[in-house]
């Protein structure tokens, strides 16, 4: 599991900015943090990528240089996802995406425990490819393994980068009991716990929301 925030970084400032409520309400500079956090996170991604040599042609004579052999997919878990995803795409230029809905089906009444439903899903082939699945928080897990489960119907990847801005230890331990597929974890920063409401805390609040308005 790769923490970006476990060493200091400019990536810090990103992070306090996202989480102070008196700097996030800011939409604009809440998306562009993300993004800027999207960016970060995906050039640790690449080190971890496959790279051949390649023969390029400069004005003065023949070089050589390491490139990414195989573009990753980027998969973008609707809403909340988009800015992060965004940064993402800024690095991974030449790189196909997909994208998924999901949302939290919450029960009002008897305490039922939160369930994820999906009802949309645009993805290209990723049978044997690189796919980074891309959610800003990681809490309860089950958002993304749902995401993954329905993502083979695409395809058996040769790696899943599960890529966040915030994860909670429950969630760290919900993938790790029932993710089947070879995986890598990623995040900006790892949270103190979930609360009763399957919060991230200390967390942001809602990340969605913050960054395209509250939803009904």
């Amino acid at each position: 599991m790769f923490i970006l925030n476990q060493q200091n970084s400019i990536a810090n400032t990103y992070l306090a900015e996202i989480r102070n409520v008196e700097v996030q309400h800011d939409r604009l500079r809440f998306r562009k943090n993300i993004e800027r956090l999207g960016e970060l996170l995906a050039y640790e991604i690449s080190k971890s990528l496959s790279f051949k040599q390649t023969s390029i042609t400069t004005p003065l004579k023949d070089t050589s240089i390491n490139l990414i052999s195989d573009q990753p997919i980027l998969i973008s878990v609707l809403r909340a996802a988009m800015p992060f995803y965004q940064g993402f795409l800024n690095i991974y230029d030449h790189a196909d995406s997909g994208f998924i809905g999901a949302y939290r089906t919450e029960e009002v009444k008897g305490g039922a425990e939160i369930e994820i439903s999906l009802l949309y899903q645009a993805a290209p082939n990723i049978d044997g490819k690189e796919v980074i699945l891309i959610d800003p928080m990681l809490a309860t897990g089950k958002s993304f393994l749902k995401s993954i489960e329905n993502l083979q119907k695409n395809g058996l990847p040769k790696m899943i980068h599960i890529a966040s801005v915030i994860a909670a230890p429950e969630g760290v331990a919900y993938l790790e009991q029932n993710i089947k597929l070879p995986y890598k974890l990623w995040t900006c920063a790892l949270d103190e716990k979930l609360n009763s409401n399957s919060y991230i805390v200390p967390g942001l609040g809602d990340a969605g929301d913050l960054a395209f308005g509250e939803k009904l």
